[in-house]
């Protein structure tokens, strides 16, 4: 499925979102992207950076870290997993794209390129 084919039928604020985020991810390398039927997973060098899900309200951004984070932006408990930790971000527009989450989104593009 195309990026296109993907976002011809998904909510109107998945857009916006998902060029937030691959504006940041795009200053530190070229991703590679998958849509599927339940989101967009972006990879690096065939590893898991992170998930954009659309759900009703937002896109739920699942991101794999080094370590646990602790702040209030984050969804969902985290799990861990071995040498990383899943932490959901719920984004409802791209200013939700901020500084906080850039460096989340970055910590876990450097964290892929070490897995």
């Amino acid at each position: 499925m195309s990026l296109d084919e993907y976002f011809a039928t998904g909510p109107p604020f998945e857009r916006p979102v998902f060029d937030a985020v691959m504006a940041h991810l795009r200053t530190m390398g070229e991703p590679f992207l998958e849509p599927v039927s339940v989101g967009v997973f972006v990879k690096r060098d065939g590893v898991s950076v992170l998930q954009l899900r659309p759900m009703t309200k937002w896109v739920a951004m699942g991101m794999c870290l080094p370590s646990t984070v602790r702040h209030p932006r984050i969804a969902r408990k985290p799990v861990a997993s071995g040498r990383i930790v899943y932490h959901v971000v719920n984004l409802r527009s791209a200013d939700d794209v901020d500084e906080v989450v850039q460096e989340w989104i970055t910590e876990a593009w450097v964290n892929a390129a070490d897995r």
